[in-house]
């Protein structure tokens, strides 16, 4: 690769012998647990400067649920004292 140009292949896919078989796979045994009811959400920096931990983001969210009209106030409400 010193000095030398990569030829484009003739297809941009896959060699079969690069197939993933998905029927093989396993848990990544490396990864944390999550529970079903959790949820990964990516913030924009401007907003993650703000709020530094999971706690502030919640607390801040709820807060937005319970001021709007309509919001299921009580499942907020029970779901913060855990």
């Amino acid at each position: 690769m010193s000095g030398r140009k990569l030829r484009k292949t003739e297809s941009d896919e896959l060699r079969p012998e690069y197939r993933f078989d998905y029927k093989k796979a396993r848990p990544n045994r490396f990864a944390g647990e999550t529970s079903e009811e959790r949820r990964v959400v990516v913030l924009d920096p401007d907003v993650s400067a703000v709020f530094k931990t999971p706690e502030s983001v919640n607390k801040a969210l709820r807060a937005f649920i319970s001021a709007m009209p309509g919001s299921k106030s009580e499942i907020i409400r029970e779901s913060s004292q855990k």
